[in-house]
């Protein structure tokens, strides 16, 4: 089995570490850009607001009560044993429980592969709920949230970590929120996770789940003028394909970055124990 020294884990760490640096600007226009969401608001009927809201509380209830969202962890696993074995010829079946013990390489490739996959159903789901304007909205919000938590699962099972897990669940809403934040909130997370493993596992799980509401409240608040864009029947076709693959993207690669870093840093401390 391969095994990344203690130098090549340190430069993959730097990599992350850059990247927590550069997602900490945050453009003016990015700060105007959430202000229209609050017209947005006053043109969207109350029926739709309602249907909103009813299907954001039943994924906010299943992220606290637990279980996965569309997440087949089995394929998700195949694909780990397909890279560790074409690329380091590790042929032993891979499982969530020796998933951990993966090269980063296998890890990282079966990440991008899923990050690249879900972009680009991201895109086609932006398209399709996008051509009906303002009144599509309703499917397509809940569907756009939906398709972020199983991107993150997925990439949690990507780095050895269980979904499952009452604990992962608080780590994927701090990532839902790291992409959707302001530079102060940015920071504010990336202080939290810096313990993750350590005291915050163990220490208020219930009551940052039970902030999973606030969480989406200000994920769809910070669609802002995007989603004004999409409200024009047909031509929300475009803008919701596009702006639909951006917010993935966007999720997708703060997943893939925090929960990278956290395998690092665990090979990093089982480095030094040995």
């Amino acid at each position: 089995m391969y095994n990344e020294s203690q130098t090549e884990l340190m430069r993959e760490l730097a990599v992350v570490e850059k990247w927590e640096i550069e997602q900490r600007d945050l453009w003016f226009w990015e700060k105007l850009g959430r202000l229209p969401f609050v017209l947005l608001d006053r043109l969207t009927p109350k029926f739709l607001q309602d249907k909103i809201g009813q299907i954001i509380d039943e994924i906010g209830a299943y992220v606290q009560t637990g279980g996965r969202y569309l997440v087949n962890e089995n394929g998700i696993l195949r694909q780990l044993e397909r890279q560790a074995r074409q690329t380091y010829g590790q042929a032993d079946a891979v499982t969530l429980d020796n998933a951990h013990s993966l090269p980063l390489g296998a890890m990282d490739r079966t990440a991008a592969e899923l990050q690249h996959s879900r972009k680009n159903m991201a895109f086609f789901q932006g398209a399709t709920t996008g051509f009906g304007g303002l009144f599509t909205l309703a499917i397509d919000i809940p569907a756009l949230l939906g398709l972020s938590l199983k991107v993150l699962q997925e990439t949690a099972i990507c780095y050895g970590f269980d979904p499952n897990d009452q604990a992962e669940r608080v780590f994927i809403v701090k990532c839902l929120q790291f992409s959707s934040s302001d530079i102060v909130g940015k920071q504010a997370i990336l202080d939290e996770l810096a313990s993750f493993d350590g005291e915050l596992r163990h220490q208020q799980v219930v009551s940052q789940l039970q902030g999973w509401r606030e969480t989406i409240t200000a994920y769809v608040d910070n669609f802002g003028w995007k989603k004004l864009f999409q409200m024009i029947p047909v031509a929300g076709m475009v803008f919701g394909a596009f702006l639909n693959k951006s917010t993935v993207e966007d999720v997708a690669e703060t997943g893939k970055m925090l929960y990278r870093k956290r395998r690092i840093l665990i090979k990093l401390g089982a480095a030094d124990q040995v």
